[in-house]
This record gives structure tokens, C-alpha cells and sequence, in this order.
């Protein structure tokens, strides 16, 4: 299995995430933007909105190459001369408070000495928590980890629990979801069945995404709502731009600004301390983002 065959897998998997999610808004289709970057490889970055589902969503393709920089390596774990990476990375943010806002990447990396792996995850970030909602989503991933090891789902778990997580807020982003790096292939899964875990969590992300439109689409919605769903927005905002690792790589690597920056949400609101009233629907949202929690058993 070749670089070049994992870039096409990808660039596949693009194309039918595409098509699924514009299924599930209902009204729009996607724009495509081609880029290239001057230093090595490119990509197609692919967004959608409008008075569908979705406010603002993108589903990036990119492969980049070319030399590690002093840059890379003072910023992240990367050791050697030069790189390949490609990968899909999606965030899709709803006009609705009550549908949430979804994210997953899944992505290769490999460098001139030999040293390659696979990274990625899928993470949910409702505007207000509904138990059993997060425990669909979280049951969806157990299915898919359980197919290639029994050991995939705890494990990834509890790493998206620590990695989508906000220290200067010591909240978690939402209800989680899974998370890994830097896996690569053992006694129990080759090269090729990690493609394959990564292009099956590819698979199913419309129609997880869809099961969660499905259960809030006909919520009705007020002004506190769209208050309430701008302000967890600016949490989101601060995760990508101060905690999340894949953003940092994307700027110190020379990647394209507005690519690597469509993941965040068109319109967001900071209050200063706002307030927040005791046994309403936020204050049970903001007492449920804590790490550990065992969303499966809700």
C-alpha cells in the first residue's frame, strides 16, 4: 500500500462524505475551492451553507509535502528531513441550537526515515446535551471500533476526552467522542485494516450526523436559544485556536489560512461573565462537559 493509494482513498472518501451530508441538509450543495501550496501538494477545500440544515460546513481534502522546517519542529512531535500528509478533515456547524455542532478528521503522515502513521477523530459538540443523543453517537463509534479491536473504543475515548478538552475552562468541548494519533500498524492490525478503520469512521459520519438532525430538526427556537448556541460557539473557537493540534501543524507548515481556519463558526458571541440560571437547560449543558463520563450508560 502506497502513499499515493491512501491520498486516493481519501480523496474518495471526500466525494461520498459530500454527497451524504448534502443529503442531510436538504437544500444546498457543496463549492469547491482547489488550492496548491508552493512548497508541496494541495488540496480541495469544499464548503456548504445556506437555509438548509447547515449554516456553515466544510469537508477539506489536502496532501502536502515537502521539508520539515525549524518551524515544525519546535511546534510538534515531527523528526526528519521531510514529509508527506494527507487526509479529510470535517466540521459542520448548524443553524439550529438544537442540532450539534460535529467535527472528524482522519489523516496519514509519513517522513523520509520510514516513520509513518495514521491520526484522526470525531468528536460531537451539542449546543445543549440530550443524554441519550450522546449515547447513539458514542454506541455508532463503539460498532465501528469493535470491528478492528476490542481495545480501539476505551482507549479513544478516553484520549478524545483529554485532547478535546478546554484547561482554561476545565470543560470538555462537548460529549466527546474518539480520538487518536500516531497508531500504527502491529499484531493485530496491518497498514491496510487501519486504512480501512479510518475510511469506515469516513463512512459513517453522514449518517451519525443524520440520526442527531433527525432528533432536534423540529425543536422550535427562541432568541435565548440562539444566544445560548453563540455563546458555546465562542467555546469552540477557543479550542481551535488555542488547544487543537491539527490547526497549529496546518499554520506552522504553511498550509492555507482559510482551509485550516473554515472550521470555525460564522457568527459567535463572548459575554462577559455571563450569567447563567440555576436548573436551565445551559447550567445542566455546562455541569455535563467533564472528562470520564460513561455517555454509553445514559
Amino acid at each position: 500500500m502506497t502513499k499515493e493509494s491512501i491520498t486516493k482513498s481519501f480523496q474518495d472518501l471526500q466525494n461520498r462524505i459530500c454527497q451524504g451530508l448534502e443529503r442531510v441538509d436538504g437544500k444546498s450543495k457543496f463549492q469547491e475551492d482547489l488550492w496548491t501550496r508552493a512548497d508541496g501538494g494541495g488540496g480541495r477545500t469544499r464548503t456548504i451553507g445556506g437555509d438548509g440544515i447547515i449554516e456553515k460546513g466544510g469537508v477539506n481534502f489536502s496532501e502536502v509535502h515537502g521539508k520539515v522546517t525549524v518551524m515544525m519542529k519546535k511546534n510538534t512531535e515531527i523528526n526528519g528531513d521531510s514529509f508527506f500528509a494527507s487526509g479529510v478533515s470535517i466540521v459542520i456547524h448548524p443553524h439550529s441550537p438544537h442540532l450539534p455542532i460535529i467535527h472528524m478528521n482522519v489523516r496519514y503522515f509519513e517522513l523520509d526515515n520510514g516513520k509513518y502513521w495514521f491520526g484522526g477523530g470525531i468528536d460531537l459538540t451539542p449546543h445543549y446535551i440530550i443524554p441519550n443523543q450522546a449515547q447513539a453517537f458514542h454506541a455508532g463509534l463503539k460498532v465501528i471500533c469493535d470491528k478492528y479491536n476490542a481495545d480501539f473504543y476505551p482507549k479513544f475515548k478516553s484520549w478524545a476526552d483529554d485532547y478535546f478538552y478546554l484547561p482554561h475552562r476545565e470543560e470538555t468541548r462537548g460529549v466527546g467522542g474518539i480520538f487518536f494519533d500516531h497508531i500504527l500498524e502491529d499484531e493485530n492490525n496491518s497498514k491496510e485494516d487501519l486504512l480501512s478503520f479510518c475510511i469506515e469512521l469516513g463512512d459513517s459520519f453522514s449518517d451519525l450526523y443524520e440520526y442527531q438532525v433527525e432528533c432536534g430538526i423540529h425543536e422550535s427556537i427562541s432568541e435565548r436559544h440562539i444566544d445560548w448556541r453563540n455563546t458555546r460557539r465562542g467555546r469552540y473557537v477557543e479550542f481551535n485556536l488555542v488547544n487543537d493540534r491539527g490547526t497549529k501543524f496546518g499554520l506552522v507548515s504553511g498550509g492555507r489560512t482559510e482551509s485550516i481556519l473554515m472550521s470555525l463558526p460564522p457568527v459567535v458571541k463572548w459575554e462577559y461573565c455571563k450569567e447563567i440560571e440555576a436548573g436551565s437547560p445551559e447550567e445542566i449543558t455546562l455541569d455535563s462537559l467533564k472528562k470520564g463520563v460513561n455517555w454509553l450508560a445514559k
